[in-house]
């Protein structure tokens, strides 16, 4: 199957890993870009947008990246933090004074960033269509008590995360979270990225491929965090599709996109802050990135993981194709990944339509990771 797009030489390797998912189907559409320092070494594109294999994925296609969205998210509170009108120390009620119900008073900004503040969901009955109600949903937030007591222990915030960080983020800045991304993210950088999808850009929307139905879940669930996670509400994969995801602003969950603007993005992290003269972070507010804020099996997930502020830290018992070191990343569901390297000024983004089974990477997340390391040696 035909790809498209440019790749160094001595990255081959990742081509011939795409060429090859493709060809076996594995792949159904995808897109990866590798930046190292401002030059992009790789950036391919190839297979298509719909099942039918009729319309080709293109230079332009974009996709819902799933939960690679909270990445974006998450640097919004970053750069706010930077500007120092958010203290990441400071009570979420400080921003949000409803928040401190029903015994939330203490929880730290720091903990919405990390999964650690106990809400990573919306207590039932709480239905999907009510994630795209802004109002309903964040007061429901704020009404409810927290899962979970340890600041320390991550409990995946799956879909609330947007809606914590976003109500924090419009408090402060009086924008809604879609508008500050846009107004402040991706307008500056010429980033091809949004929250949600505006109407005009659908024809070059790349529909999700559910992935295959679970198996039986095995993961151990004491304290019931990991079923109220993920039933409050349940999310049909399906639903990103439809006219009323992409209208929502919903920071965890439907952040559209491909591989380079994702990259484009993302690299402020790699680049030490700046990305060809537009500046988002200092030096120091990236060095915060990388502080252990939680470290163990997440409530939500069942599996090891290390959150630092605002992106997941290596662990090699969980993803072992990421390298320890001063490495972060997150990706969604279905398998999208980005990974950002800041000693190397190194950024691997993957981006694809067919989704795989689990929440975060998958073996072709894998696959890619693995050839571009192979690379750099």
């Amino acid at each position: 199957m035909a790809i498209d797009g440019h790749c160094d030489a001595r990255f081959s390797g990742v081509r011939e890993k795409l060429a090859s998912n493709l060809d076996s189907g594995a792949e159904l559409g995808a897109s990866i870009v590798v930046d190292i320092d401002g030059h992009t070494a790789v950036d391919l594109w190839g297979g298509y947008r719909d099942t039918e294999r009729r319309l080709p994925w293109e230079s332009d296609t974009i996709t819902n990246v799933w939960s690679t969205t909270k990445m974006v998210t998450c640097l919004a509170a970053l750069m706010l933090i930077d500007r120092g009108v958010l203290d990441p120390d400071a009570p979420v009620a400080t921003y949000w004074p409803e928040f401190a119900a029903a015994g939330k008073e203490n929880i730290a900004v720091r903990n919405l960033l990390s999964h650690t503040s106990g809400v990573s969901g919306w207590d039932r009955p709480f239905s999907e269509e009510d994630l795209y109600d802004w109002d309903l949903s964040t007061s429901r937030l704020a009404e409810q008590a927290p899962w979970w007591d340890s600041r320390t222990t991550s409990g995946y915030h799956a879909a609330s995360q947007g809606h914590l960080i976003g109500e924090v983020v419009r408090r402060v800045t009086e924008k809604p979270l879609r508008q500050f991304v846009a107004n402040e993210i991706a307008g500056p950088l010429g980033a091809d990225f949004q929250i949600g999808a505006a109407e005009a850009d659908w024809n070059r929307i790349a529909d999700v491929v559910p992935p295959p139905p679970p198996t039986d879940d095995a993961v151990p669930d004491p304290t019931m965090v990991r079923r109220r996670t993920f039933l409050g509400p349940l999310v049909q994969a399906s639903s990103a599709n439809t006219a009323a995801w992409r209208a929502a602003d919903m920071g965890a969950l439907n952040g559209h996109g491909n591989a380079r603007s994702v990259a484009r993005v993302l690299s402020v992290v790699s680049r030490g802050g700046t990305v060809d003269g537009v500046r988002l972070l200092s030096p120091e507010t990236i060095d915060a990135i990388f502080e252990e804020q939680s470290n163990g099996v997440d409530l939500a997930l069942g599996i090891p993981l290390r959150f630092g502020l605002g992106f997941a830290l290596p662990q090699q018992e969980s993803m072992p194709y990421i390298p320890d070191g001063k490495i972060c990343f997150w990706g969604g569901w279905g398998g999208s990944l980005t990974v950002l390297h800041p000693e190397s000024k190194v950024t691997i983004s993957y981006v694809m339509n067919r989704m795989g089974p689990g929440i975060i990477g998958s073996e072709r997340a894998e696959h890619y990771v693995r050839a571009v390391y192979d690379a750099i040696g």
